[in-house]
């Protein structure tokens, strides 16, 4: 009896233990906590270090601030460049096209609403190697290339896409658009869920027209998707490389017109085999990236107070 009465306290004891409001919620968040450190925390940490050192096969010494003074190269200044112009214009492209796309959709007067929504959608299901593929074909230089045989139909002489720096930008952002804008438009159509009719009927009994109420009403009820849209958008243009890399057919690009940060990075670190030099690369990477997002978050009035 005495043996069933601790058995039973213990019991309990457990039961309350799971059960205990205090312990609960970190039991829950302990997965993603344990996630986060793996295969963030520790990995982030490691290249910090690394990125003070010169790792080689067997052997591994500190050199200080050696890896960063040698940043200031022409390779990487390219590589910052071409990341910077290619994450502008996805901001240009990314953020009012599908803003747009969105309100038409929306919209009770648009035929095939759902049948555009899913279509769009489909690029985003694609595999970027693949989409980097036939895009490598479609901007070909030989004559047969879809762009060229188009540019052909107005007169124009073929083009050698890849191997001009503004060229080869507009091939990336054409696939950059073909890939993200349905993605964008599902974030812009499930914000205009969210806007109550009622302020538009107001708007039309107070004589506003469309234009009139998609400045006034849309744009600043969609101020907080897109401001995330923004910030992915900006994260998505800073961490590009598999569509450059595709694009080229892993080899360099002439005259490095398709080199991304990330794709330096890969360079130095998995084929030259400098990961002391790629670590800081990817440390500055980060700090740009930081320094760029704080930036605009600041701007966009995120960190203000509400009173």
């Amino acid at each position: 009896m005495q043996l069933e009465r601790n058995l039973g306290k213990q019991t309990a004891k457990r039961y309350r233990w799971g059960n205990s409001q205090k312990i609960a919620p970190y039991v829950f968040v302990l997965p993603f906590l344990l996630s986060f450190a793996v295969f963030f925390a520790y990995p982030l940490l490691h290249a910090g270090v690394m990125s003070f050192q010169e790792v080689l096969p067997g052997q591994v010494s500190f050199v200080g601030l050696d890896n960063y003074q040698k940043l200031w190269n022409e390779d990487f200044g390219a590589a910052l460049y071409n990341s910077s112009r290619y994450t502008i214009w996805t901001l240009i492209l990314l953020i009012p096209v599908p803003m747009v796309l969105a309100v038409l959709l929306n919209s009770k007067c648009m035929p095939w609403s759902n049948f555009f929504r899913s279509t769009l959608f489909i690029p985003a299901l694609t595999s970027v190697v693949v989409a980097g593929v036939v895009f490598r074909l479609i901007f070909g230089e030989l004559d047969g290339a879809l762009m060229n045989r188009v540019l052909h139909m107005f007169g124009i002489s073929s083009q050698r896409w890849l191997y001009s720096s503004s060229l080869g930008m507009f091939a990336l952002l054409v696939l950059a658009g073909w890939r993200w804008i349905g993605i964008n438009i599902l974030y812009f159509l499930s914000a205009l869920q969210s806007i109550p009719h009622e302020l538009y009927e107001a708007a039309e009994i107070d004589g506003a027209g469309r234009l009139r109420k998609f400045t006034r009403i849309t744009v600043p009820l969609l101020k907080p998707i897109t401001i995330y849209v923004v910030t992915i958008t900006i994260y998505g243009g800073l961490s590009m490389f598999t569509e450059s890399y595709m694009l080229w057919a892993g080899k360099p690009s002439p005259q490095n017109i398709g080199l991304t940060i990330v794709g330096y990075i890969y360079q130095q670190g998995f084929q030259y085999f400098n990961l002391g030099f790629g670590s800081a690369v990817g440390i500055t990477l980060l700090g740009i990236t930081l320094l760029v997002s704080l930036l605009q978050l600041t701007l966009t009035g995120m960190f203000k107070k509400e009173r």
